[in-house]
């Protein structure tokens, strides 16, 4: 059984009175990456908010792992384009060294980057940094907002493999929020529906299928989500648990 991180029952969040998380559970495990998806306004920042400590729930509880090492991805970072901060700077700024700052620029791809100026970055080569800043502590549970925002798909596709392998290098586990229902779907052991409370979670597979998933985001959305595939040696049941496995198995 894979080792728990953090571990959310029955939560409750309320802004002026008016619920916006209700009674919502989410286990997050090592080695697993799991996917909020949702309409906006659906909960979703609450719920990750809640997993980072950074806001209380009026109901229920958040376990988390004692000392759990949490790396976090923002959607985007706005940097004043005057401002001459060059790649290997703006990582020095989350108190890391050359050699870590290194390995985690060779580990996202974008190596080259190191003297290269913040401003002058694509929106894939700014993500890919952002990414790399995230692992610099070598996280035991990555969170992602929005990561591949203002990215195309072959781009997107790159960035859904490197996160991928780097779960398998760091043995962490993974949250990702997310709009995409097509390339992330294929990139994720477990997906979670929210709009408020959780309609529905499991395998891609299984969700994609469920009435709740449906009347959500409607049928035209399942066939995209085998563009992009991982391998894992385990496989999973209809509501997302591991069953260990001996061989390799492909979901798409």
């Amino acid at each position: 059984m894979p080792e728990l991180l953090v571990d959310a029952r029955a939560v409750s969040v309320l802004r002026s009175g008016r619920a916006i998380l209700q009674n919502a559970d989410l286990q997050l495990k090592r080695g697993e990456i799991v996917t909020l998806i949702g309409p906006n306004g659906a909960g979703k920042t609450t719920l990750v908010r809640l997993v980072l400590g950074l806001i209380r729930a009026e109901r229920g509880e958040v376990w988390r792992q004692a000392g759990l090492r949490i790396g976090y991805m923002p959607q985007q970072i706005h940097i004043d384009p005057s401002l001459p901060l060059s790649v290997k700077r703006f990582l020095a700024l989350a108190r890391a060294d050359s050699k870590a700052i290194d390995t985690a620029l060779q580990q996202v791809g974008v190596g080259h980057l190191l003297d290269s100026p913040m401003r002058g970055l694509s929106g894939g080569e700014t993500q890919r940094v952002l990414l790399a800043r995230a692992i610099l502590r070598r996280p035991q549970l990555l969170v992602l907002d929005e990561p591949v925002q203002g990215v195309d798909v072959s781009g997107q596709a790159e960035f859904y493999s490197t996160l991928s392998q780097l779960r398998d290098q760091l043995q962490c586990g993974v949250l990702m929020v997310s709009h995409d229902l097509h390339l992330v779907m294929a990139a994720t052991d477990t997906v979670v529906c929210l709009n408020q409370h959780v309609c529905c979670q499991g395998h891609p597979e299984a969700v994609t299928s469920h009435p709740a998933y449906l009347e959500l985001f409607g049928r035209d959305t399942r066939p995209g989500i085998a563009v992009y595939t991982h391998h894992h040696d385990h496989s999973h049941d209809i509501h997302g648990d591991v069953v260990e496995s001996d061989g390799d198995r492909e979901h798409a």
